[in-house]
């Protein structure tokens, strides 16, 4: 299993967490974004620049994903075809994306963009809370547990 994260939207303190957890499982764990992201020395972290652009990093993501593999993501669209591949997605509150709830996120999410173009204000989500944190940190950790143990 490797990591993969969708990093131009992760929130630092998601990434922080999935660095802590690299280095104590000895996970390859590659950021994927179109910008410079920072990140600790480490023989299991790496980093990916790709150009800029709609989907680019995405792209990237699901060209690379294997079966098993786990991707951070809260890009929906991403997290369908990385579970049509057999990966694992996970999002940075800590929902686990299944071959159950996908569409079912998928028709929200479209049905929330065809409110937002006729001009509909949906709002926001709501920012990171500690109880999202530690919703993510637990799944990780189940996840990883679970892969060590294969």
């Amino acid at each position: 299993m490797k990591i993969w994260v969708d990093a131009d939207a992760c929130p630092v303190v998601i990434k922080d967490i999935l660095c802590k957890a690299a280095e104590r499982t000895e996970m390859i764990t590659t950021f994927v974004a179109n910008q410079f992201i920072r990140t600790p020395p480490s023989r299991y972290i790496k980093f990916v620049q790709v150009a800029r652009g709609f989907d680019v990093a995405d792209n990237e993501i699901a060209a690379r994903v294997e079966t098993g593999d786990l991707i951070i993501t809260g890009d929906i669209p991403l997290a369908s075809e990385v579970i049509e591949k057999g990966g694992i997605a996970l999002n940075h509150r800590g929902e686990l994306y299944t071959t159950e709830n996908i569409k079912e996120r998928l028709n929200m999410r479209d049905f929330m963009d065809t409110l937002r173009s006729s001009g509909i204000d949906t709002g926001g989500q709501a920012a990171l809370s500690s109880s999202d944190r530690q919703a993510f940190a637990n799944h990780l950790d189940k996840i990883l547990t679970q892969s060590k143990r294969k």
